[in-house]
């Protein structure tokens, strides 16, 4: 090989190597760890019993995170139905899990009102509610990137929003997407794959 050939090869492996540490340090490559490591953070809000809790209720606990409304008519009902059935799947294992409803529809959902739906017995038993002023609601959805916008006027509007769920460990941490697609059964197997990985787990 040529010299000139050999330091083409050099120039070609050093500009990748730059061009790999930019994406790595803006998140484009990299672990999932370093990637996912700014999904969640600090927020303040308030449960379905009005006491105000932040981030520290996710700990201690898998958490599966959905953002949505009560008077939301498919996916946040057909979410937690779902959830409810993982809960029930997972057995023994259920007492280290719990679901947490984040509302985006902080203008109608009241402590009370989230407290009168959270209660639904289709739903997880182990199943929190919480709610909070639009900046606050703001505030929370940013930190997990999750969209919302309020569509419509009068009592009779709605909230677009996302409809994936988050799996958080019992650090706090970010794990995986729950998608709105899987069935309970595939959900199930996911929170086990983590909960097999252990607390530092960063996939499912």
């Amino acid at each position: 090989m040529s010299r000139r050939v050999l330091a083409l090869v050099a120039v070609l492996a050093l500009a990748l190597a730059i061009l790999t540490g930019l994406a790595v340090k803006q998140g484009v490559l990299g672990s999932q760890k370093a990637q996912t490591a700014a999904v969640g953070g600090p927020f303040q809000l308030v449960d379905q019993t009005g006491r105000s809790v932040d981030e520290d209720v996710l700990k201690g606990k898998w958490s599966a995170v959905f953002f949505g409304f009560t008077h939301c008519p498919d996916i946040c009902p057909t979410t937690l139905f779902e959830l409810g059935e993982v809960e029930k799947q997972l057995g023994a294992k259920a007492n280290d899990f719990q679901a947490v409803f984040i509302s985006v529809d902080p203008e109608r959902d009241t402590p009370a009102q989230v407290a009168a739906y959270v209660r639904n017995d289709a739903f997880p038993k182990r199943l929190i509610g919480l709610t909070g002023t639009l900046a606050q609601t703001d505030r929370a959805a940013k930190a997990y990137h999750v969209y919302y916008q309020k569509v419509g006027e009068g009592d009779d509007y709605t909230v677009n929003h996302a409809s994936y769920t988050y799996l958080m460990s019992p650090k706090g941490r970010f794990v995986c997407v729950l998608a709105y697609e899987l069935t309970p059964e595939q959900v199930t197997a996911k929170i086990e794959a983590a909960m097999k990985a252990g607390p530092d787990a960063t996939s499912c």
